[in-house]
C-alpha cells in the first residue's frame, strides 16, 4: 500500500524549530546546537535548546547543574510538565534550554507503548512556542524514536558534517529519513543547510572532502565551515559555549559566521 501524501500546512506564526541532526556521533552535532544558539541569542533572538540527547551534552556545555535536570525533556515527552515548567535559563542572554537528564535514555522504550509516539515532542511544544524565535533540537545520534519526534516537530533540519572520508554516506541515510518522515509525517520538513565541521585546511583530504561535499549537495552547503579548534574542544569542560568561552578564537567566529548565514536562510524563508 503507497504510504499517504500529506498537503503542506500554512507556516505557523510560532518560533521556527530547527533539528541539529546526524546519525553519526562526534561529528559536532552539539557543539553546533550549543554555540549557534549562543550566537542566535547574541543577535537578540529568544532561543531555546532542546537537549534531547540521553548523554545530556548539551545541557554540560551551557553549564546547567544535574541538580537543575530533575525535571526535563523526559518529563516534557511524557507529557508530565508543559515547555515553560521545563525550561531552565541559561547565563547566556535570550538563551533557555530543556535540560536532559538520565531518565530520557529508557523514553524510546517507553514512547513504543504510546499512541501516535512520533508526535510526542510535536505536541508538547504546540502553540506554547510564541516566546521564542528559534526553538533548536540537540537530537542523538541515531535514527531512532527519539529522533523521529524531532524530525516530526521540526520546520528545518541542520546537519552538521564532518569533513572526513566516509561523511556522504552517512548523511545519505539521514536524507533519506528526511524524505520518509516528509512524505508520511510533515510535509513541511526541508534541510535548512549542512555544515561542514572540523575542517583542516592543512589537510588535503579535508578540502577533498569539502569540493565532493558542495558538489553533491550544491547550495544545501553554508559558505562558513567550522574549523578543527582547541578552543571549542575545551569550552564544554567549562560549561560554556566556546563564544563565552574564548570570543576572539577561530572556532568562535566560526560560528558566529554560521549565525549569519542562517538566520538570513530564515529571512529568505519566512518572505517566501
Amino acid at each position: 500500500m503507497s504510504e499517504p501524501v500529506l498537503e503542506k500546512t500554512p507556516k505557523s506564526k510560532y518560533a521556527r524549530v530547527l533539528a541539529i541532526s546526524n546519525q553519526k556521533g562526534g561529528v559536532g552535532k552539539t557543539t553546533t546546537a550549543v554555540n549557534l544558539a549562543t550566537a542566535m541569542a547574541a543577535a537578540q533572538k529568544q532561543v531555546l535548546v532542546i537537549d534531547l540527547d540521553p548523554q545530556g551534552n548539551a545541557s554540560t556545555s551551557l553549564g546547567i547543574d544535574q541538580k537543575a535536570r530533575e525535571i526535563g525533556t523526559y518529563n516534557l515527552l511524557m507529557g508530565e510538565v508543559a515547555l515553560s515548567e521545563a525550561m531552565v535559563q541559561t547565563s547566556v542572554p535570550n538563551l533557555s534550554v530543556i535540560p536532559s537528564g538520565v531518565e530520557l535514555a529508557g523514553a524510546e522504550l517507553e514512547l513504543i507503548e504510546f499512541e501516535n509516539r512520533q508526535d510526542c515532542l510535536k505536541k508538547a511544544i504546540g502553540n506554547q512556542s510564541a516566546d521564542w524565535d528559534f526553538i533548536l533540537i540537540d537530537c542523538p545520534p541515531s535514527l531512532g524514536l527519539l529522533t523521529l519526534n524531532a524530525l516530526v516537530a521540526a520546520d528545518a533540519v541542520l546537519v552538521p558534517l564532518q569533513a572526513e572520508f566516509l561523511a556522504l554516506e552517512g548523511v545519505s541515510h539521514l536524507v533519506r529519513t528526511i524524505d520518509r518522515v516528509r512524505t508520511t509525517f510533515n510535509p513541511n520538513l526541508e534541510i535548512q543547510g549542512i555544515v561542514l565541521t572540523m575542517v583542516d585546511k592543512r589537510n588535503n583530504l579535508s578540502e577533498m572532502v569539502e569540493s565532493d561535499v558542495r558538489q553533491f549537495f550544491g547550495g544545501k552547503v553554508y559558505a562558513t565551515t567550522i574549523p578543527r579548534n582547541v578552543r571549542i574542544s575545551e569550552a564544554p569542560s567549562h560549561g560554556k559555549p566556546v563564544l563565552l568561552y574564548d570570543f576572539q578564537s577561530k572556532g568562535a567566529r566560526a560560528y558566529l559566521d554560521l549565525a549569519g548565514e542562517v538566520l538570513k536562510r530564515e529571512q529568505g524563508a519566512a518572505a517566501a
